[in-house]
């Protein structure tokens, strides 16, 4: 009874499953798909290898194309103009730019001068320099001249506004 073994001895034996059904592929096809030794990994290296085979190419072929447009720039910028009747007839005259830097001289110093400020804001602004040199401890009590003095400014801005606008 012990002389044998419960379970008989397989090593080389290769199992076929063999559907039901038919499959619509060639017996051919099929085994040529079981043969094949590539795994998902080789052929994931293999599409991998290939993308970066791409992207290389690509990116040559860009620094390429940027290259040769950059040469073209700076040719065009080394170049001398092709036509100098054209730029002379664009070109003021001598007179042109001298009355244009006067007159651009002119409104310069009228910017310059200095206006004088209204009473009011002397006054408010005075009111706060006197309230914070008394609280110097406590300059959030001068809050009501700091307000003041703010109102006085608007007054003035909007006056300016006005002025400019119309």
């Amino acid at each position: 009874m012990g002389s044998s073994a419960s379970k008989p001895d397989v090593t080389d034996v290769t199992q076929v499953w063999t559907g039901a059904n038919t499959s619509m592929f060639s017996n051919d096809l099929v085994s040529h798909l079981a043969s094949r030794e590539e795994s998902d990994v080789a052929r994931q290296q293999a599409l991998e290898l290939e993308v970066q085979r791409r992207v290389t190419a690509e990116l040559k072929r860009l620094q390429a194309e940027e290259a040769e447009a950059l040469q073209e720039k700076q040719a065009k910028l080394s170049a001398p103009p092709t036509s100098t009747d054209d730029t002379q007839d664009n070109k003021p005259s001598r007179q042109t730019v001298s009355k244009e830097i006067e007159t651009l001289r002119a409104k310069l110093e009228e910017r310059r001068k200095v206006r004088t400020i209204p009473d009011t804001v002397e006054a408010a602004r005075s009111e706060v320099v006197r309230c914070l040199r008394e609280n110097d401890r406590r300059p959030l009590d001068c809050w009501k001249e700091v307000e003041q003095f703010k109102e006085e400014v608007r007054k003035l801005e909007k006056g300016w506004v006005d002025k400019v606008i119309s």
